[in-house]
């Protein structure tokens, strides 16, 4: 077994990157630039993963990424049965926390991995049911003012400044973050490879 594989980031998200990292591995980052705006799918969970292959796609096709193992993702939240991807501008985010607090939503990541040795490639969609707290308006308006929920899918993090505003969730709490490990094992499992074959 070859253990000197390249794992390939298609993300700017510095969060996936952490998660990555903490797990052992050590992923060049290439940052895909697909339009996230122009792909439509049926589901949220869908949109998600629509996300994940275009970008690993995107990315694989690159000569920088030849012989690598390249993993796309893609976070929305699902509230209402629509797909909540990054707010548009701060009013957007404080709509969106007023209409979240003190109810539910599934986060939805989709992953796409692609070996782009032999054209490999395993996608799926991880969700985790996110639990909000009911932050008063003063604290919505201090957390858009932040200007952290602009930059992130849903307009939370659990990792930032809204983390006090999360009772709970069910599921991996990666996933929220941006990456589910758990899953990313699996897809590397189906294309051939052991995530410890990663390990720097």
């Amino acid at each position: 077994m070859d253990t000197q594989r390249r794992l390939v980031l298609a993300s700017a998200s510095p969060a996936r990157l952490g998660l990555l990292r903490q797990a052992g591995l050590d992923p060049e980052v290439v940052v895909s630039g697909v339009d996230e705006d122009a792909l439509r799918a049926d589901s949220p969970g869908a949109l998600a993963r629509a996300l994940a292959e275009a970008k690993a796609a995107a990315v694989a096709g690159r000569p920088q990424a030849g012989g690598a193992l390249v993993v796309g993702c893609d976070s929305v939240l699902e509230l209402d049965g629509r797909a909540l991807g990054k707010p548009a501008d701060a009013e957007d985010a404080t709509a969106r926390w007023k209409a979240m607090r003190g109810r539910s939503g599934v986060l939805r990541t989709g992953h796409c991995l692609i070996d782009t040795r032999g054209g490999a490639r395993a996608s799926a969609t991880a969700s985790t049911t996110v639990h909000f707290g009911e932050p008063t308006d003063a604290e919505i308006a201090a957390y858009v003012a932040s200007g952290e929920p602009l930059h992130v899918a849903g307009a939370f993090t659990l990792d930032g400044r809204s983390a006090p505003f999360i009772k709970g969730i069910e599921g991996d709490h990666g996933n929220v973050i941006g990456l589910s490990l758990p899953l990313l094992r699996e897809l590397l499992a189906d294309v051939g490879v052991g995530i410890t074959d990663l390990w720097g």
